[in-house]
């Protein structure tokens, strides 16, 4: 089959259907997932095609819909479920750290939780409060979960099929100011690693490291870079927890200056750890310290300010001025 153009939310569509289609144990529960569609139609048609039995509207409780996706998965079940905006994630984060991130565990490994958790997340969207926040750091300093959150269309569909496919529980994180950017999708294609990092753009002067919807901004720092004879490699990350650190060290062996770009506040955020582990793994090679671009230590803005507290083309390129300074 042809690759075919279409938005990252048409992507993860198809994808849904697709494991609707072929694993009669995969379910789709949330919020207005069902005759609504959700409300940035991303589960638009799905009901309809395969009933309430199988695409649920649930209440508005989401500790009860992650509790009742477990209850599911001990029964059989690949339920995938949708947190409608990211900052309603906090009423089920204490059934995803203490019972779906540790049943693998405490069980000795005779019980699996095949759950996905979907969370469409970060700004740039002009939204009310709680519903631009970017948690991923909270969920990948929790063992016994998977962290992963695509760029663009192709992995967007392809990563909720091995996101599904998994025996682990995944936190699927949605950029939900990319939903509507187009790319080629290959519904036949044969996927890489879920984990694995992606150079998006060779270079040799300096790697921006990024994931999500950070990764577009970063190839546009690359880009404006370019016009000043600056040669910027872009490292798709796609994957926060495991995180990819062999990609990371590879590429920074080669360029020896590393941006770390993110939406979520710099203090203690994934940018940290990538920042502590590159340093560890690549002192000889460093050339600059490791710097880091991302949103304040600050609760997330009223929407006119959100373009201060966003990481902005500006921003990564002073970044990336100061590293080469060294």
């Amino acid at each position: 089959m042809a690759a075919e153009k279409m938005a990252l939310a048409k992507a993860i569509n198809e994808s849904l259907r697709r494991a609707l289609e072929t694993d009669p144990k995969v379910v789709v529960m949330g919020e207005d997932v069902g005759k609504l569609g959700g409300v940035f139609r991303v589960t638009d048609g799905l009901q309809k095609d395969f009933g309430e039995e199988r695409v649920i509207d649930t209440p508005l409780a989401e500790s009860g819909i992650v509790g009742t996706a477990i209850g599911l998965a001990l029964r059989g079940y690949r339920p995938v479920v949708e947190i409608q905006f990211d900052g309603f994630v906090f009423p089920a984060y204490d059934q995803i750290v203490t019972q779906l991130a540790k049943m693998h565990a405490r069980s000795l490994g005779k019980v699996k939780l095949p759950v996905v958790v979907r969370i469409p997340y970060g700004g740039g969207i002009g939204a009310v409060e709680h519903h631009s926040e970017s948690p991923e750091s909270l969920f990948a300093h929790v063992a016994g979960l998977k962290i992963v959150t695509p760029s663009n269309a192709s992995d967007a569909y392809w990563m909720m099929q091995q996101a599904i496919q998994s025996d682990d529980p995944v936190i699927f994180f949605e950029p939900k100011r990319r939903y509507w950017d187009k790319g080629e999708v290959n519904t036949e294609a044969i996927p890489g690693p879920l984990h694995k990092a992606r150079v998006v753009r060779e270079g040799t002067d300096l790697t921006l490291a990024a994931y999500g919807p950070m990764v577009k901004l970063c190839q546009e720092a690359a880009d404006a870079a370019a016009e000043e004879g600056k040669n910027l490699e872009v490292l798709d990350l796609r994957s926060v927890s495991p995180l990819d650190f062999d990609s990371l060290q590879a590429s920074v062996e080669k360029t020896r200056r590393l941006v770390v770009v993110h939406e979520a506040p710099v203090f203690f955020g994934s940018g940290a750890e990538i920042a502590a582990r590159i340093t560890e793994r690549c002192f000889y090679h460093l050339e600059a310290p490791v710097l880091r671009v991302g949103g304040y230590h600050a609760p997330y803005p009223p929407a006119r300010l959100e373009e201060e507290y966003l990481p902005s083309l500006d921003r990564v390129l002073d970044a990336v001025d100061r590293a080469l300074a060294y």
